[in-house]
């Protein structure tokens, strides 16, 4: 087949899977269906137009007539996997460094790129990705929302951050001369007042949620170190949480941690200080938590770690304790891995460690769907397999229940009753 053809019937197939009547109805078949809860054996779905209309046994179900059938023999039906964490504006350290992608790469290319990122995350299965920070990109990341909702790009659903706030003097781009001024990787704001007007300034232009930065790495040796006060931190969650939006805090050391929680925000990502008392302080102020374990280990092997070779480095020993002190306190979980860090497409890859670090398959399953869409207030659309709900679904081959490993082999993606993949 010569390559103008096989272009062209590409682009037959993309038309035929975007382009469905808005009524279609089909019944996928798979050998089980999980619901965002539990597995279901010979359980099937029928799905009309936009929604899930009826899930059960087939002989429980009235099938109307014009339903077409897509048999999945040997794989499970998921609801649409929720990325909890990721920066779809950001591309792998080992790639690009941070700094370089802020300073050196147009605004343009690194749009080009987030069109490629949110394909491969669909590809994936992951249909909905909660996008926490442009990182110098401005409102790129609410435009691009919005060209997935107009149709005009094939991605998953975004809830988008725009511009993270940040204390003056502690973020990025930095180790310029002093005489250097450079662009920020985020919106500098300090005080009450100044906080209060830079979080209705990134709602009116656009934000689904607000992110703040709790603490960073600007002490006096380059560690981590709280940023603002937990008064500060009130300044920001008050109006925001007026508007219906959530807040939500890069907090890494304990007192960060504490202070965003006493705050009222309601995930707090990273947490790698984080101990038994916090985390009965967060399960206390109904607080998630986001472990972002991916990212930590693919930075350490950006490094030169060899993981399954090497020793297990001191950071990663500590995040697994961190993990199963979680686990033992009861605290919800989120699943996200700050996607950006390492490539976008290999989302499940934070899945896989959430098991490595002791949580069952069946809780991180649970935890990349009805945990995150409850955590995240789209409950009401996406996250589990039921009656009224957004047909975004996924079937993948085997059962990821056993082995969470199945997550790579993606068979099927709808998302809102139109097919991806």
């Amino acid at each position: 087949m010569n390559r103008q053809l096989l272009v062209l019937l590409l682009c037959f197939q993309w038309l035929f899977l975007v382009a469905q009547p808005a009524d279609s109805t089909w019944l996928l078949r798979p050998d089980r269906v999980f619901d965002g809860t539990e597995i279901h054996e010979g359980w099937v779905v029928l799905v009309q137009g936009q929604f899930i209309r009826a899930v059960g046994p087939v002989k429980d179900l009235a099938i109307p007539a014009n339903t077409r059938r897509i048999d999945l023999p040997g794989t499970t039906l998921l609801p649409g996997l929720i990325e909890g964490h990721g920066h779809i504006l950001l591309h792998p350290y080992n790639e690009t460094s941070w700094n370089d992608q802020v300073l050196l790469e147009s605004e343009a290319e690194r749009v080009v790129r987030a069109v490629q990122h949110l394909k491969a995350t669909l590809d994936a299965g992951f249909t909905t990705l909660r996008d926490l920070g442009s990182e110098g990109a401005g409102y790129a990341d609410v435009g691009l929302r919005t060209a997935v909702e107009k149709g005009l790009i094939p991605g998953p659903r975004l809830l988008v951050a725009g511009r993270a706030i940040v204390a003056t003097g502690s973020y990025g781009p930095k180790g310029f001369a002093p005489h250097v001024q450079v662009p920020k990787g985020a919106e500098e704001a300090d005080g009450v007042e100044q906080l209060q007007k830079v979080v209705r300034d990134q709602i009116g232009h656009g934000a689904d949620i607000v992110k703040v930065y709790a603490d960073y790495r600007w002490g006096p040796n380059g560690e981590a170190m709280p940023t603002f006060s937990v008064e500060e931190l009130k300044a920001v969650v008050e109006p925001a949480k007026s508007s219906g939006r959530p807040v939500v805090a890069h907090a890494a050391t304990r007192e960060g941690i504490r202070r965003a929680t006493l705050a009222g925000v309601e995930t707090i990502e990273h947490g790698d200080g984080a101990d038994p008392a916090l985390f009965a302080l967060l399960k206390e102020k109904q607080t998630a938590w986001c472990p972002t374990l991916a990212a930590a280990e693919s930075i350490l092997q950006y490094r030169g770690w060899k993981k399954g070779v090497d020793p297990e480095p001191e950071r990663v020993r500590l995040k697994k304790q961190t993990f199963r002190q979680a686990l033992e306190s009861g605290v919800r979980i989120c699943a996200g891995g700050d996607v950006g860090v390492f490539s976008h497409g290999n989302n499940a890859l934070e899945l896989e460690l959430m098991v490595e670090y002791g949580m069952a398959p069946l809780q991180v399953l649970q935890a990349a769907t009805a945990v995150n869409a409850s955590v995240f207030h789209l409950d009401q659309q996406v996250g589990r397999i039921a009656p009224g709900l957004l047909a975004d679904l996924i079937a993948v081959t085997g059962n990821p229940a056993e082995d969470i490993r199945a997550l790579r082999n993606v068979r099927l993606v709808m998302k809102g009753g139109k097919r991806y993949k």
